[in-house]
């Protein structure tokens, strides 16, 4: 199927609303053939050097319902979906291997509520696929920020 456009989505935050999705995700949404999504599990770095993943775990699974209860009801067709390991890159790495996606979104934390994973994460995510990568920064609230 080389005409069809294989969509990669990684979530470090859910928008509290479908509205709230910027109009560029919301289109990239809408003309992919099929969507993966990943929620990576954002431990602390006290959480990830003393490997007490399991509250990042599960916070990443619940982002994860979320994120998928909304791709439902706005009718993308989702072909999977995994919660991700605790290093972004890993992540990274590990899906565009898998699922050979045609483009990424990036869905990060705002800066009032990011911690050490996201920092660079763009340049590198950029960097190491060559993808066309479309980022956008969600705040605690699940409201998208114009940064």
């Amino acid at each position: 199927m080389p005409d069809s456009k294989r969509l990669l989505v990684l979530a470090g935050e859910a928008v509290a609303e479908l509205d709230e999705l910027p109009a560029e995700v919301q289109s990239e949404l809408d003309t992919a053939d099929e969507v993966f999504v990943v929620t990576p599990t954002l431990a602390s770095r006290i959480q990830w050097i003393m490997s007490d993943t399991d509250r990042a775990r599960h916070e990443a699974d619940a982002r994860l319902d979320t994120i998928l209860g909304q791709l439902e009801q706005s009718g993308a067709q989702v072909g999977g979906a995994a919660v991700g390991d605790d290093t972004p890159m890993t992540v990274v790495e590990d899906h565009v291997r898998r699922f050979q996606p045609d483009a990424i979104i990036l869905a990060l934390r705002s800066d009032e509520h990011s911690d050490w994973q996201e920092q660079n994460l763009v340049e590198r995510i950029a960097n190491e696929t060559g993808l066309p990568l479309t980022v956008f920064t969600i705040d605690s609230q699940g409201r998208v920020r114009s940064d």
